[in-house]
């Protein structure tokens, strides 16, 4: 019984997969905001993923691995490159990757892990090893790869919130447009039964 019912509507469950994660974050940016609206929710998601990505050019050109990449060498380099780098990185990490760590605390509070904790391990893993590193550690940091992966993150969840919004929108008001427009079809076809009759009278 429970195997036929998946089987006809396989559609089901990567829609049911999709709700459960917005509805994860919907709660994490409850948790850090108090937002009671949706739309204020994705809007904050926008507002740090822009921000976010206005920042990562610099640390971008300012990370050594990037710098031989684009084969530019130390002609970017200058005294005290490694603290603005540090600086910025920091701003990216605490603003955009508020969302993903007050998710994991409330998915650890749950005993739920689930994405909110394999993105704030990550991010936080990468931003803490590269400030040490920036500060004595021997190493090489990893700060480009942690701006990226937040403004990539920040950029997915923005999207997926928004579209699962819309769907939640037409999912409402479908049945009313649907029924407003068999209505019409029936008002429709009964004044043109009439129409024949009084002409046929």
């Amino acid at each position: 019984m429970d195997h036929a019912h998946a089987h006809e509507h396989p559609h089901q469950q990567p829609h049911e997969a999709r709700e459960h994660s917005a509805g994860q974050m919907a709660g994490a940016m409850h948790a850090h905001a108090g937002h009671g609206d949706h739309g204020a929710m994705v809007a904050d998601f926008r507002r740090r993923f822009w921000l976010c990505h206005a920042l990562t050019p610099p640390v971008l050109l300012l990370s050594p691995m990037i710098e031989h990449g684009l084969g530019l060498g130390d002609a970017l380099r200058f005294r005290g490159d490694g603290l603005v780098l540090f600086a910025l990185s920091s701003v990216i990490y605490v603003y955009g990757g508020q969302p993903f760590l007050t998710g994991f605390l409330a998915e650890f509070r749950n005993c739920e892990p689930g994405m909110m904790t394999l993105v704030a391990v990550g991010i936080s893993v990468a931003f803490f090893y590269s400030a040490a590193v920036t500060f004595g550690l021997q190493g090489v940091p990893f700060y480009w790869e942690l701006v990226t992966l937040i403004d990539v993150m920040l950029l997915g969840h923005w999207l997926e919130m928004r579209s699962v919004m819309g769907a939640s929108r037409l999912g409402r008001t479908g049945p009313a447009v649907a029924g407003h427009g068999a209505e019409a079809r029936c008002a429709g076809q009964y004044a043109g039964g009439s129409g024949k009759l009084l002409a046929a009278g």
